[in-house]
């Protein structure tokens, strides 16, 4: 116990020498330690400030960046609905687009900007709107909406084309008739060239240099224009619809080939107007429809043409025969013969024949030079009656050289050598009738145009007149 007391006092001495030495230094330990503890205090105030600063501001960030999120949301739906609005109304521009083409009669252009539609509304999923969806529901009633308005161009078209068809037949008659002209110009000049027809290979190479488009002639003020066909006939052929728009085209074109032919012909007028008029519109609506067959493809097809032209043929023909049944005035009948010449040689140009036209042409003839043949055999019969039978007596040379130009008789002796006043071995009779029968050959072969003056039928129908229908003392004469 003394040993620890002695060290324990010891040690103390040791702590209070150490104590007494490093007092200041413990001191200022103290006050530094004094400093550094009042520093963490303000430190941990700072840092309680900036905590509660940077609270603040978190929580300002987190409303920012809300905000932010809602700002970009609505950015998003106004972007959406900016694009969505965009494909609607390019959509909708199409559609007004489309109607207004119709309402200016711009029906492909209608049809072409009506596909951009539908690829429209495809490529931009506008039809996911109520708006695109509307549309291209109303699609297929536009395409019929764009198809009735060019049937109803087309109707109005083939409506002015049955109103100059019968002008378009003038002016072909017209050409006939000039290149007739022309012909017998040049069988003037040249007497082979006599030897061939109208619309004959010679004839129309002669006359090739005449150009001459029935169809669009400014002279003639005639022009056809067959855009509202090929553009009817083009939407059709893009609709899918040709097959029924070529039925409908050709019964439309049936109708108007029956309103051509009347109920009843007359041709007891001076210029046999009616028939002249009903043969220039069949004239007309045959060159309007060989000029479709030959500018579409596979739309027109010449059976069907040539259906129509043997259809109108025919009911014409018996037309005309019903009117001639009861005519028995040769000038009538000369006059109805020369208008049907006139239109058989007309449609030959366009390569369209018809026997029962030609048929009816000769038979016509026949009759004309039958009638003829009855006014001569009357007048024969009244040049008999009236004759005294006597030797004819002249006086001079000129009733001489009248009697001799007329008749068929050839004197004994020379005209130098003829004694005036003098007598004929034939009485008074002999030279009417012969200027009787050179009247009725003149009538007969005068009378006909080119084209029965080219055929063997005007001799055959002067062959059938009988001599048995003169008078027996004509036939003496």
């Amino acid at each position: 116990m003394h040993s620890l007391t002695k060290i324990s006092s010891e040690r103390d001495a040791d702590i209070e020498d150490i104590c007494t030495n490093n007092h200041q230094e413990f001191v200022n330990s103290v006050t530094h330690l004094d400093h550094a503890r009042q520093g963490c205090t303000n430190l941990g105030n700072d840092i309680l400030s900036l905590v509660q600063s940077y609270q603040t501001s978190t929580d300002n960030l987190a409303a920012q960046k809300k905000n932010l999120v809602d700002s970009r949301n609505v950015r998003q739906n106004i972007d959406d609905s900016s694009e969505a609005l965009k494909e609607c109304l390019e959509v909708l521009r199409l559609s007004n687009q489309v109607h207004d083409l119709v309402a200016k009669q711009n029906h492909y252009a209608a049809l072409r900007t009506l596909d951009e539609l539908q690829a429209t509304l495809q490529a931009r999923e506008a039809v996911r709107y109520k708006i695109g969806d509307l549309i291209e529901k109303s699609v297929p009633a536009t395409q019929k909406m764009i198809a009735e308005a060019v049937l109803s161009d087309l109707n109005t078209w083939l409506y002015h084309i049955r109103d100059v068809s019968q002008y378009i037949g003038e002016v072909a008659f017209f050409h006939t008739e000039q290149r007739r002209l022309r012909q017998k110009e040049r069988m003037a000049k040249d007497e082979y060239l006599g030897s061939f027809k109208l619309n004959s290979a010679i004839e129309l190479v002669a006359d090739e240099t005449e150009e001459y488009d029935v169809l669009n002639n400014e002279e003639a003020q005639v022009n056809v224009d067959f855009t509202p066909l090929f553009e009817c006939l083009h939407i059709h052929d893009a609709l899918g619809k040709v097959d029924t728009f070529r039925t409908e085209f050709a019964s439309t074109r049936r109708r108007q080939k029956d309103l051509i032919i009347p109920a009843v012909l007359k041709v007891t007028d001076e210029d046999c107007i009616e028939l002249r008029t009903l043969l220039e519109s069949i004239t007309g609506f045959t060159i309007v429809e060989n000029a479709i067959t030959k500018r579409t493809n596979n739309f027109r097809a010449s059976t069907d043409v040539e259906e129509l032209w043997d259809a109108m043929c025919q009911n014409s023909a018996t037309l005309i025969s019903n009117a001639v049944a009861t005519v028995d005035d040769p000038d009538v009948l000369l006059r109805v013969t020369s208008v049907v010449a006139l239109f058989i040689q007309t449609m030959q140009t366009w390569n369209f024949t018809s026997s029962s036209l030609s048929a009816l042409l000769m038979n016509i003839y026949q009759k004309h030079v039958k009638v003829l043949s009855k006014r001569t055999s009357e007048d024969f019969a009244e040049i008999v009656d009236s004759d005294d039978y006597m030797p004819m007596p002249i006086n001079n040379i000129e009733e001489y050289d009248k009697i001799i130009e007329v008749g068929w008789y050839v004197p004994d002796k020379e005209r130098s050598d003829m004694v005036f006043p003098c007598v004929l071995p034939f009485s008074q009779m002999y030279p009417m009738c012969c200027i009787d029968i050179r009247n009725f050959l003149s009538q007969v072969y005068s009378g006909p145009d080119d084209y029965l003056q080219r055929s063997s039928a005007v001799d055959d129908a002067i062959r059938d007149v009988s001599p048995r229908t003169l008078p027996c003392d004509s036939l003496r004469c």
